[in-house]
């Protein structure tokens, strides 16, 4: 599957609409980014039921300020429109493996639940 831009026009639709969407909050002149991408590229063509997709910090500066984007590159999961996994820096092919595989494995209903009881105590 492509690896897909995301933008601040389409960003809310494809986490709706997609299951499980990973993240890579890049920028053109970031050297470990470039270093990334070909690694990205590949775990999208090889990585089954999750939608792959970057955001260029530098043209998405409100989309990547919102999630508090501070270092690049930045990974962030999102698993039923409820972030689940965020991760600065790059990460070997076999360990970004390891956190989707974590991520389709975890039980949503539970995650509610610790969201609904952390609101009801603040």
């Amino acid at each position: 599957m492509a690896v897909l831009e995301l933008n601040k026009d389409n960003f809310d639709e494809t986490i709706k609409n997609n299951d499980i969407v990973i993240l890579d909050f890049w920028a053109p002149w970031c050297g470990p980014c470039k270093s990334f991408a070909p690694t990205y590229e590949a775990m999208s063509e090889k990585i089954d039921g999750v939608t792959f997709a970057k955001i260029n910090t530098e043209d998405e500066q409100e989309l990547a300020g919102s999630f508090q984007i501070r270092s690049i590159p930045t990974l962030m999961i999102f698993r039923e429109q409820i972030a689940i996994f965020q991760q600065p820096g790059a990460m070997a092919e076999a360990d970004l493996e390891t956190v989707l595989t974590k991520a389709k494995e975890l039980d949503m209903a539970v995650v509610r639940k610790e969201i609904e009881e952390q609101q009801a105590k603040s």
